[in-house]
């Protein structure tokens, strides 16, 4: 499998999505400048009721409260889109969430930051899985 072509693939996607005139989980309104030393944070999270609206609005909810963390330079969340099947494609998860943050230290900082302690506490409840890629910027 070609792992660090799916993650980029999947970056883009979320990035055009960002794009669309009905987003409105983004932070802020611009795409970022990606500078060398940045750090994409992608988040794939797994309900543990994937047929639930109910979660899958508290988990967005939840993530909404991370726009509030100095350190995150912008952020998007979203579903799974409806692409052609492909055997490298991924689809099985409920949530998705893309941050850019500055530098590594940055991102350490935001790990440790009050408010994604207390998501983690407040919604982890609801997922079954989560699976983290975190990729440095190297132009």
């Amino acid at each position: 499998m070609k792992l660090p072509w799916l993650i980029s693939a999947l970056f883009i996607a979320q990035l055009a999505w960002a794009q669309s005139p009905t987003s409105s989980e983004q932070k802020p309104s611009t795409v970022p400048t990606f500078q060398e030393g940045a750090v994409l944070h992608q988040v794939y999270f797994w309900l543990k009721n994937p047929d639930s609206a109910e979660d899958k609005a508290r988990l967005k909810e939840g993530l909404a409260t991370l726009r509030g963390v100095q350190e995150v330079q912008w952020m998007v969340s979203g579903e799974p889109a409806s692409t052609l099947p492909r055997d490298v494609v991924v689809s099985d998860w409920s949530v998705s969430e893309t941050m850019y943050f500055a530098s590594s230290a940055d991102q350490d900082a935001y790990q440790v930051h009050p408010l994604h302690q207390a998501f983690v506490k407040n919604y982890s409840h609801l997922w079954s899985r989560v699976v983290v890629y975190d990729t440095q910027v190297k132009p």
